[in-house]
């Protein structure tokens, strides 16, 4: 038999958002509409509002008027791309501690697949995870 997710069809959302930590909570309940199907929702959110929460706060979008642009691939039955574009700007990896592990570390954790693009006009960060729960 063909499993129930197969055939729902993959999709894409892209939206911008005033980089403002308002907007988080507004992006994780975007998501949760998109992701209702989806076993490992829960933890395609925590990611998503990570990635966009260090971009609110660590980049230039921070800034007045700055902006953020969430991007979500949606393949179901196989797996889901959460990318957060921001302004760029200065990029310091933390010092990681085992006892108390950053946003990018709780990211790491969880994700099947992780990276950051630098572009021309800022940055993308990205995070792909499974579409069934680890």
């Amino acid at each position: 038999p063909t499993p129930a997710t197969s055939a729902i069809a993959p999709r894409t959302s892209t939206r911008t958002y005033p980089a403002t930590r308002d907007q988080v909570r507004v992006i994780r309940a975007e998501l949760r509409a998109l992701l209702t199907c989806c076993p490992a929702a829960d933890d395609i959110i925590l990611c998503a509002s990570e990635l966009a929460t260090n971009a609110v706060i660590h980049s230039h979008s921070a800034r007045p008027g700055g902006t953020i642009t969430v991007h979500a691939d949606i393949r179901p039955g196989i797996h889901v791309r959460i990318e957060v574009r921001d302004d760029g700007g200065p990029w310091a990896e933390p010092t990681r501690d085992a006892d108390r592990p950053h946003g990018l570390d709780i990211v790491r954790a969880i994700a099947s697949q992780m990276g950051i693009t630098e572009m021309p006009t800022g940055r993308a960060v990205w995070a792909q995870l499974d579409w069934t729960a680890t």
